[in-house]
């Protein structure tokens, strides 16, 4: 991400301006591997799974975006600045911000509708951003 495409987003109040702290990325990274490890286990739901993959990829999203000095409490926005933070590709974020809506479903409204093929590809997405 350019310093202007950062600017903007400063501006617009999306993002703020913080300098990380190698403790905080470290404690980002690991939480994220941690989370993506778990959410492989064949044993637990697939609600279950779903959690721990959105929570990593979070995590790990939130560690590209904090590397960079800024922080954002908008969890679709971490998932959004991907592409300029690590040169993500949208095959990976899209997948990331549609699994936000579904998350949201899930914890406002009770309605959380996951599925086998949708799992896999959070993991993969939550896999590419952690490469």
């Amino acid at each position: 991400m350019t310093s202007q495409q950062f600017k903007n987003l400063v501006d617009i109040g999306q993002i703020k301006r913080e300098p990380g702290e190698q403790k905080e990325f470290d404690g980002l990274l690991q939480s994220g591997r941690t989370r993506l490890k778990d959410s492989r286990m064949d044993a637990l739901s697939l609600e279950s799974r779903f959690d721990l993959a959105y929570n990593a990829a979070h995590a790990l999203s939130l560690a590209a975006l904090r590397w960079h000095g800024y922080r954002s409490e908008n969890r679709y926005i971490v998932f959004q600045c991907l592409q300029h933070t690590i040169g993500v590709g949208p095959e990976a974020w899209r997948v990331l911000a549609h699994c936000h809506n579904l998350r949201n479903r899930g914890e406002y409204e009770g309605l959380l509708e996951v599925n086998e093929r949708l799992v896999v590809d959070l993991i993969r997405a939550a896999e590419a951003v952690l490469a």
